[in-house]
Order: C-alpha cells, then structure tokens, then sequence
C-alpha cells in the first residue's frame, strides 16, 4: 500500500506559443524513469491555451484520450468526421485506434483544460468518439462516473472507454461536502479548482494530486468550492 502527493508546482512544464502544458507524468521532453505514469493513467496534461492556440492537426494511435474543459471553449476535429464544442461540464473521449488524427484549438477567449490518456484494451480498433453534457449529473455533489469501460457502469455511464480496467470520475463539491473514493488497486485524484482534505494524505489544493496503491475507500472533504478528477484502475500500463 502507499499514498503519494505530488504537488501543482512540481510538474514537468512546456511553454509553447498557442499552450503552456504541465504535465503530471514524463511528456515529451521531459523524462524522469520514475515518474512515467501511474496505473493505467499515462498523460495527465493540465493546458493553458491563448485564443486559436492549443494543438492543431496531429496523429494518434491506440491511445484512449479522454478531456474535461475547466475554464473557455475548445473545438476538436478529427479524420474521422467527428467534431465537438466542448465547454465546462462537457465531457470528451476520442478513440484513436488503428490511427486518427486530431486538432483541439481554443475558441473566444482560450481554454483551460485537462487532457488525460488511458491505452486500449485491445489495439487496432476502429477509431471513435463521444461526449455528454454531464453538467446536470454533478449538480448533485457525489462523484459521478463521467467516462467508463468498467462494466458496472456499462448501462449508465456517460461516455464509454474502450479500456475495460478503468473509469473517469468527477465530484462538484461545496464547502463541507464528501465524498468516498472508489476501491480500486489504483486510485488517482487531481484537484482541478478549490482545495480538500484527503484522509490519509493530508491537504490537496489546486493543481495538487494523489495517487493512491491498493488502497481504496478513503474520504475526501472539500474545504470550500471544488472539483476533483479522480481516476480509478483495475490494471497498470504494460
């Protein structure tokens, strides 16, 4: 078992003309062996973009990516004929599959976003997407599984996951709200606005995470408005 906090101003950051990104793993040219992911999470990229910046046209291969908006407007475009506005409260998964390629650009005023990777559970699928609105879903303070392949949650889930050992979750939460971390043999939260108390591993604030190792069931208490990312995984990458 262990609990491990990584704080908001240790991550890796790439300044760039259109984005900044701060990574919570080794990206690009960044490395560090010890640091290359976590389960079966492998990007866990927190972007800033100015209008019209982000990433234009890119390929991706067998690679589940799964983005939430915090702040702005983000338009997607991929070779697959899909599209998307996504917003706050929007939730986005892009299968690349046997290969796709893919453009995410701020639109008005930019974007603040969280752009996560996840591998398949099986390569070379046909490339796809999704996207909901889960905005009436968190109105209600829990955590709410937003993007799934975990077969509990096969007939509600917002949008699936073509990995079947993991699940995306996010909690909307006021001050003095809890809520109960899945069980799982990997845990991964990451506070996105506000701060909380985390049972075992102490105070998290804004940008901070925790990754939790065959532990499971821990509380988590806002210490005022928040929102968590939390990622829970039944396997490791490789």
């Amino acid at each position: 078992m262990s609990v491990e906090v990584r704080r908001a101003g240790d991550r890796f950051v790439t300044p760039g003309d259109g984005v900044v990104s701060r990574h919570s793993f080794s990206f690009g040219p960044h490395y560090d062996p010890g640091n290359v992911g976590f389960g079966l999470l492998v990007v866990a990229n927190d972007d800033v973009a100015r209008p019209h910046g982000g990433y234009p046209v890119h390929p991706h291969r067998d690679v589940e990516i799964v983005t939430w908006v915090l702040s702005g407007a983000l338009a997607h475009e991929d070779t697959a004929g899909h599209g998307g506005s996504l917003v706050p409260g929007v939730v986005q998964r892009m299968s690349a599959g046997r290969g796709v390629r893919h453009s995410e650009l701020a639109t008005g005023a930019g974007a603040r976003f969280v752009q996560m990777w996840v591998p398949p559970g099986a390569p070379g699928a046909d490339p796809s997407y999704g996207q909901a609105d889960v905005t009436a879903d968190l109105a209600g303070g829990g955590l709410v599984p937003v993007v799934s392949g975990l077969r509990r949650h096969a007939a509600d889930v917002a949008v699936g996951l073509g990995q079947p050992a993991a699940a995306l979750h996010v909690a909307r939460l006021e001050a003095g709200d809890e809520v109960t971390l899945p069980s799982a043999p990997f845990v991964h939260v990451y506070v996105t606005r506000g701060g909380a108390d985390v049972e075992t591993a102490g105070r998290l604030d804004e940008g901070d995470a925790v990754r939790f190792t065959d532990e499971g069931g821990r509380t988590v208490t806002a210490r005022g408005a928040a929102e968590l990312l939390v990622w829970e995984m039944h396997a490791a990458a490789g």
